[in-house]
């Protein structure tokens, strides 16, 4: 008992070392003389379990963790169900911005160490310019280490995009002293025939953003009619063919809703044998305003997924970007939302398969 007592009382006197004007704990001076300090306590890294240990400057890391690297500091604030966060137009924004609906790579990298764990395998099957690619390289210098990534793309010119990214990039991080990105595998063709070749059970993480029915197949472009008519119809001057963008009035469509929930339904069935029954699917999708009625696309794709693939909703995050421009809809006749965020629907496995 006496050894106990000794013990308590050192980590009092060392706890009084630390203290600010008030008489309070100085948790800054306590980090900066390398003591590990957990929600403004000091640790007692003797106390911990044989499956905890103390990472400087991140917390305290439980060796059971399977869903990623995250310290149980760094996983609270990872379950807010709302990230918002604007993030800057960075990464060759100027070549990438020219597919309208792009993720920032920055976001994709914060979603990839939310649900994966360094040396991860992660998918996208809808890859565009390859914002997850690029957010599975950033987690090698700004995460918790790199994951290897595939991407599945169509458009040549995409894919194009993406490697003049990649050069770019990494030509200025090299004259800044930076270390470079590390580049992924990009694979053009068509998703449903390319993940024949990827073997059951291989991908731990897949993060895509779906294409909005096929208006992808049509020829169009970010910039053309930049501004245009502030109608009830239409959320963003700037859309291009995703879920959360607006299709242009002078577009055909070549789906209908159900043939779209469909066809994306009997994909991921299919890429669900792909990804490790421990892994997860995070899906980017955004709702719509169209012909004057609300489109739930996302509650929508979650139904339909979970009808027809292994797969069970998990949680809906909410990508909030504060930046976002905001136009004047419907005014002064009709209130219509200026919509600046987007559902990111996350789904595991189903047990048992």
């Amino acid at each position: 008992m006496a050894d106990d007592g000794d013990g308590d009382e050192e980590r009092h006197r060392q706890s009084r070392l630390f203290t600010d004007d008030d008489g309070g704990f100085d948790a800054e001076r306590a980090r900066e003389e390398s003591l590990p300090v957990e929600d403004g306590e000091l640790v007692d890294t003797d106390e911990l379990a044989d499956h905890q240990r103390y990472v400087e400057g991140r917390g305290i890391y439980d060796e059971r963790n399977r869903v990623n690297d995250l310290t149980g500091r760094e996983w609270k604030y990872a379950t807010k169900s709302v990230i918002p966060e604007g993030y800057p137009p960075d990464v060759q924004h100027d070549l990438r911005s020219e597919h309208g609906g792009q993720k920032p790579p920055r976001l994709c990298a914060e979603l990839i160490g939310r649900f994966s764990k360094a040396g991860d395998t992660v998918l996208d099957p809808f890859a565009g310019v390859g914002g997850t690619l690029l957010g599975a390289s950033f987690c090698e210098h700004e995460g918790t280490g790199l994951r290897e990534a595939i991407g599945f793309e169509r458009n040549p010119r995409w894919i194009e995009i993406y490697e003049e990214v990649i050069e770019r990039e990494n030509a200025e991080r090299r004259a800044r002293g930076e270390p470079p990105l590390a580049g992924q595998n990009m694979r053009q063709g068509d998703c449903a025939a390319l993940i024949e070749d990827v073997p059951d059970d291989s991908v731990d993480l897949l993060l895509t953003d779906v294409p909005y029915w096929h208006m992808d197949e049509l020829e169009q472009t970010r910039n053309e009619r930049a501004t245009r008519e502030s109608k009830l119809g239409a959320f963003d001057a700037e859309g291009d063919a995703r879920a959360g963008d607006v299709a242009r009035p002078e577009a055909e469509e070549t789906q209908s809703k159900s043939d779209w929930l469909a066809d994306m339904a009997a994909k991921f069935d299919r890429f669900a044998d792909a990804v490790h029954p421990d892994g997860h699917v995070v899906v980017f999708i955004g709702d719509m305003y169209r012909e004057q009625s609300y489109e739930f696309l996302s509650a929508d794709l979650a139904r339909a997924i979970e009808s027809t693939a292994p797969l069970t909703l998990a949680a809906n995050l909410i990508w909030y970007d504060p930046t976002k421009d905001l136009h004047v809809y419907g005014y002064p006749f009709s209130f219509v939302p200026s919509m600046v965020h987007q559902n990111v629907l996350v789904f595991r496995l189903d047990d048992g398969d």
